[in-house]
């Protein structure tokens, strides 16, 4: 056991963290993703939600501020009808990160971007369009 680290954190994923570079992605797919089709590293955390493991990421893992939108949504491709998970997820990456413009990507150039990531994690998340795409930043501290 190891203190201050968010329990949903596999050790798995920890490495996964560990591993990555500024500038490497990491998918975060709903329960209806193709996770393991486009995978390089899988990661699976069935049961669980993408916002509670987009907190917990996002308590040890910067994002990029070298880049305008680190932060990459499955676009459902109606401006009117947001997914309502998606203002949770604003909510989460502004308490851990300030207010950060999500930049929106068609759902098959979602697909090509997340074959290029270093690990995708399955989630059990319900919500549809609730992927998300994270890219990792630098350590300043």
């Amino acid at each position: 056991m190891l203190k201050n680290v968010p329990s949903i954190l596999s050790p798995e994923l920890l490495k996964v963290l560990m591993e990555m570079g500024h500038g490497d992605t990491i998918v975060i797919g709903d329960g209806n993703f193709p996770a393991a089709a486009n995978a390089q590293r899988l990661i699976r955390l069935d049961g669980h939600g993408v916002p509670e493991i987009l907190d917990a990421i996002l308590k040890l893992m910067p994002l990029d501020t070298y880049v305008e939108r680190p932060v990459s949504l499955m676009d459902n491709g109606d401006s009117e009808n947001r997914p309502p998970i998606w203002e949770e997820y604003a909510d989460i990456i502004t308490r851990n990160e300030g207010e950060k413009e999500f930049r929106l990507v068609e759902r098959f150039q979602f697909y090509t971007e997340a074959k290029k990531a270093y690990a995708i994690i399955a989630t059990g998340e319900t919500a549809i369009y609730a992927n998300v795409i994270l890219q990792k930043g630098v350590v300043i501290e």
